[in-house]
């Protein structure tokens, strides 16, 4: 890998996981506020997310396997959201329904 290639990877990464944290960010402050906007923005960070896991497999010098669990994690990104704010909001149900 040329260091221009390790630069320009790097990057790609770095805005993936930052797309990432913003998907999840959004999605879920819009969630417990009720503000679709915030939702819809978390929407559109993920879809950035998938966009630059293409990216990153498409013009990367990386190893196939290394594409592959970038593409995958990616994919994952989509379920972790929703999964963490329903553990959330049914661990502090249960806390108020024992209170």
């Amino acid at each position: 890998m040329t260091p221009q290639a390790l630069i320009e990877t790097t990057v790609m990464m770095g805005l993936l996981v930052l797309a990432g944290g913003a998907w999840g960010v959004l999605y879920c402050v819009g969630r417990v506020r009720a503000r679709k906007d915030l939702v819809r923005a978390g929407v559109a960070s993920y879809a950035l997310a998938l966009l630059l896991a293409l990216a990153i497999a498409v013009i990367s010098p990386l190893d196939f396997g290394w594409k592959l669990l970038i593409i995958g994690s990616a994919l994952a990104y989509a379920a972790i959201p929703p999964i963490t704010l329903r553990y959330l909001e049914r661990l502090h149900s249960d806390e108020e329904a024992h209170s």
